[in-house]
């Protein structure tokens, strides 16, 4: 799991500093947002990226546990994920990214929120992240302490479990954001 921080390619979307007073919504997924969804992980340069159809099927299959940020129509982040079917009152964070024309306005932290505080039954939140991703670190470090929450790393996905080379992510478990 990454948290992109880089720049929007798709020549197709405006890239202007008016983007800045652009009222930003927060929804649940559609089907028709998954190809937005995929733009921004693709765009992210730092996400593995997942076929377009996976994010159509994250828009419809699991839109409950997904959200995407907006401005205007167009889709500039969003989150991924669902309830561990072992235990669903654990949320897998899957992915988060935004594009760089909604940086600033704490959008990460907002999309899980949004996820967070429409399903009370969901008591913890898990995601692996590479020891090198600094910034995805911070964002969950932020998010648990806003939250009152902790944050502790647990085991993962070690490097021999890819096939392909990928390095190690381990688990950052939080706790504790429901008082």
């Amino acid at each position: 799991m990454t948290i992109s921080d880089e720049q929007s390619t798709d020549p197709t979307l405006p890239n202007d500093a008016s983007n800045d007073d652009a009222p930003l919504t927060i929804r649940r997924p559609t089907v028709d947002d998954g190809g937005g969804m995929w733009r921004v992980a693709r765009d992210s340069g730092s996400l593995d990226l997942n076929s377009s159809y996976s994010y159509l099927l994250l828009a419809d299959h699991f839109s409950d546990t997904c959200r995407i940020a907006l401005l205007g129509d167009d889709v500039v982040g969003f989150v991924s994920g669902y309830r561990l079917p072992r235990d669903p009152s654990r949320y897998f964070l899957w992915q988060v990214a935004v594009d760089e024309r909604a940086r600033g306005r704490r959008v990460a932290g907002r999309l899980i929120d949004a996820v967070i505080d429409d399903q009370p039954e969901i008591t913890s939140m898990v995601t692996t992240v590479t020891e090198d991703n600094q910034s995805s670190r911070r964002v969950f470090q932020r998010w648990s302490a806003a939250r009152g929450a902790t944050l502790h790393e647990a085991p993962g996905f070690e490097a021999h479990h890819f096939p392909d080379g990928h390095e190690a992510e381990p688990l950052l478990v939080i706790d504790g954001f429901r008082h």
